[in-house]
């Protein structure tokens, strides 16, 4: 019996989600990410472009005016709600997320325009140029590509004040590719770094303490005290975070006089370049503008409006609104010329009206991010006791609001808050929780505060160690363990009990 051979074809469907942003929704998430000032120089920068936008004139429309909230989180303006709530944007914006991971990080609280955690600058007066003007006037004497000043300026504007890059190359060639259309590689990425961090002031550009150390020594004239400076920050670098000094001298086999030469000479570093630099050329750049105004009635009641700043009420040209209508009605007799004109026209309007409605986009996201902030942290708003802060993450705000998780982390990222307790970044307001064995979920900004309060009360000659510490936060109804008060410790940038006896 003949065996049939049968041929069976076999067909596989796959299916592939993808998923787009568009130019409007791009427009939105650049603009959601702006702090007051610099959305108020962009929108400037946009009409010098678009001929089609401009200030309007005579009385302010009522849904451009600052919308009161409560923290019932209603509107006064249910309109613009209703209205703003249409938006669908945000669904395509759920990119990964760089800053997540400071969410326990400790942020500078200012309190009447300086911070609780630096003494107060002095004003400086005359001409001034900012820490990123600095730099990019180094950029603009570099030989680059297009591609590569684009990518530098990036880079230029990851930095935080101290002048590091704390996100990640990955993180960044995200940000460029969704962002900004621009491909780039980790290995490019690298290479533009490197040439950042030949910038002035060294230490610039820096991933971390170590490599901005690093990068400062290696910039000195080269000789034995150079060498034995990079030994210690490269091969003995935990000891030297700790002032082990004696471990160190042993080690690198050194006389006393030469390592107290060599401690003198390490000391000389900067671990913020960035700062230093504000203070040679004007930190005009570090002037807190709140993007946000939150009033707190003696009744308990919280209200808040956004601070537009110069922002201009904006519209349509009148004149091209008309000429574009006169246009299309006469379609059927056009010219060449006429058709060119009313591409141009509808091409300068449509681009009008999608900025005006991607400002009118922003002030949504930022009023119903910051109604859910009050929300949560109403407790805190009424009292302004740090211990009243209860645990909320980027997940939290986003399940209240609707709002992806990047877009929070967006604006967390780059607004303040004034308050009657003082001007905060939104990122303060964020904290992980810490769950007891009963079930009781606590800030770990709470437990910190009273961590620093144990320590602060201390006696500095006979001061606490972890496990006394953690012995008096569990008296105070924090019953966490050893390691976690040490890993809080480090994160108030509190030293070892050694180090804190006077």
């Amino acid at each position: 019996m003949a065996q049939e051979q049968i041929q069976v074809q076999q067909q596989e469907q796959a299916l592939k989600q993808t998923q787009s942003v568009t130019q409007q929704q791009l427009l939105q998430a650049q603009l959601v990410e702006l702090p007051v000032n610099q959305l108020v120089e962009r929108v400037n920068a946009e009409m010098d472009d678009n001929p089609a936008l401009e200030v309007a004139m005579g009385d302010e429309p009522a849904d451009w005016k600052d919308h009161d909230e409560t923290d019932d989180g209603e509107m006064r303006d249910d309109d613009y709600a209703a209205e703003s709530e249409r938006e669908e944007w945000q669904s395509a914006l759920d990119d990964a997320l760089a800053s997540l991971g400071r969410d326990d990080e400790e942020l500078p609280v200012y309190h009447g325009g300086t911070s609780s955690q630096e003494p107060p600058e002095q004003t400086v007066y005359g001409d001034t140029t900012s820490f990123y003007d600095y730099l990019k006037k180094q950029l603009g004497e570099l030989e680059l590509t297009e591609t590569e000043a684009n990518i530098m300026e990036y880079l230029i504007g990851s930095l935080d004040d101290d002048g590091l890059l704390r996100k990640s190359l990955d993180s960044i060639a995200d940000e460029l590719a969704i962002y900004h259309n621009i491909d780039t590689t980790h290995e490019e990425l690298e290479r533009l770094l490197k040439r950042l961090q030949g910038f002035d002031p060294a230490g610039i550009g820096a991933r971390s303490l170590q490599e901005c150390l690093l990068l400062q020594i290696r910039r000195k004239t080269p000789s034995a005290h150079t060498q034995l400076m990079e030994r210690v920050v490269t091969s003995y670098f935990e000891e030297f975070t700790r002032k082990s000094w004696d471990k160190i001298q042993r080690a690198l086999k050194l006389s006393d006089l030469q390592t107290e030469a060599l401690i003198g000479e390490l000391r000389k570093l900067n671990p913020k370049p960035g700062a230093s630099m504000g203070e040679a050329v004007g930190r005009s750049l570090q002037q807190i503008t709140p993007d946000f105004i939150v009033e707190t009635q003696e009744d308990g009641t919280v209200t808040f409006h956004l601070n537009h700043g110069e922002l201009p009420e904006l519209q349509v040209s009148q004149s091209f609104a008309d000429m574009l209508k006169e246009y299309q009605q006469n379609r059927e007799h056009m010219t060449r010329q006429m058709k060119e004109a009313l591409l141009y026209t509808k091409k300068k309007v449509d681009a009008a009206q999608g900025f005006i409605e991607a400002i009118h986009a922003r002030q949504h996201t930022l009023t119903v991010t910051m109604r859910a902030i009050i929300q949560i942290q109403h407790n805190f708003f009424v009292d302004g006791d740090e211990a009243s802060m209860r645990p909320m993450r980027l997940v939290d705000v986003s399940e209240r609001t609707g709002l992806d998780l990047s877009t929070i982390s967006r604006v967390s990222n780059s607004k303040y808050a004034q308050t009657r307790w003082g001007t905060f970044p939104l990122r303060y307001f964020f904290s992980d929780g810490y769950v007891t064995e009963s079930g009781e979920e606590l800030s770990t900004r709470r437990i910190k505060s009273a961590l620093r309060d144990i320590v602060e009360g201390e006696d500095k000659s006979c001061p606490l160690s972890d496990d006394a510490i953690r012995e008096q936060l569990s008296g105070q109804g924090y019953p966490i363990a050893r390691r976690t008060v040490a890993k809080y410790r480090e994160q108030l940038g509190i030293p070892v009990a050694r180090l804190r006896k006077n």
